[in-house]
């Protein structure tokens, strides 16, 4: 490196001494920016993470394995299936024979969604399979599906009529999106279909929610015209059905994804449990419907 730091002065001397004007004292300059970034860029390279800076929240514990410092690395996107999964993992025999820690990523962001899965630093996660594909890591990683939810439908939610799937109706109205461009039924197909229409930020009003619970709690109090979600048992509660219309009726549903790189039947079988008991005591009937992936026999 010192040899080419050492090419590049005499290059820059050899042309201050022929007296290059005008375009010679442009080539000057940028030949001097490349050395100074270069000598930044060299001297701190091995202190530049390997992935981008956490912004999620992280829930954690140790295990009974002391000594281990291997750390079972979990990323989701809710709060609640979090703290569900941190219970769990942490009082589970294979995680504790295996593992010395249990580290859960809430994440906030598609930011977040990228750090884990395209660097490829998560055993367990509770996502998407099409953010998997996109980032190859079922192949790169060996992350492997072992259970998923049902797909649902997305809609334009409106409270007091039903939404129209036409510009001239829609011109106008102040709309509620999610703040997640990965987000299918809160993101993807709407903006698809105001697309389709002919609309944009320029003659509707676009307004970004970071849950599908803020957005029910901007439509119902008057922030936003219309909504784009999925439809939920419980919103028959506080919203009408009749106001609901469909943009499409088949969105990929959630799914956990294992790491697999090695044949680790025990994790794996032990994993389809913890994740079947999360179904099973989730508060919210969409996550109650699991399907598991065949491969154990029985859940020890």
């Amino acid at each position: 490196m010192k040899s080419l730091y050492k090419s590049l002065i005499h290059l820059v001397f050899f042309l201050a001494k022929v007296r290059i004007v005008a375009t010679g004292r442009w080539i000057l300059f940028v030949i001097a920016a490349f050395i100074c970034s270069s000598a930044g860029y060299f001297s701190n390279v091995n202190n530049f993470p390997e992935v981008p800076p956490l912004t999620g929240q992280t829930l954690s514990c140790a295990t009974e394995l002391q000594g281990n410092k291997d750390v079972f690395s979990v990323y989701v996107t809710d709060h609640g299936i979090a703290q569900m999964a941190l219970d769990r993992l942490c009082s589970n025999k294979i995680i504790k024979r295996q593992y010395g820690e249990v580290r859960i990523v809430i994440g906030q962001s598609d930011y977040d969604t990228f750090r884990y899965i395209n660097h490829g630093v998560v055993d367990l996660a509770l996502i998407k399979k099409n953010v998997v594909e996109a980032f190859g890591a079922d192949e790169i990683y060996g992350l492997t599906r072992i259970a998923a939810h049902p797909n649902y439908s997305a809609y334009f939610i409106s409270l007091r009529e039903k939404p129209v799937l036409d510009k001239e109706y829609l011109l106008g109205k102040r709309f509620g999106l999610l703040d997640y461009p990965s987000s299918r039924s809160g993101h993807i197909v709407p903006k698809t279909v105001m697309q389709e229409l002919g609309l944009s930020a320029n003659n509707v009003d676009i307004n970004y929610y970071s849950s599908h619970k803020e957005l029910r709690r901007a439509l119902l109090a008057g922030e936003v015209d219309i909504i784009s979600s999925y439809w939920a048992v419980e919103d028959n509660e506080s919203l009408s059905k009749n106001y609901a219309m469909p943009l499409q009726e088949t969105v990929s549903g959630m799914q956990w994804f294992l790491k697999m790189q090695t044949k680790n039947t025990d994790l794996f079988c032990a994993m389809q449990k913890v994740v079947k008991d999360i179904s099973d005591s989730h508060p919210r009937p969409y996550y109650k419907t699991l399907i598991l992936e065949e491969g154990c026999a029985t859940h020890e």
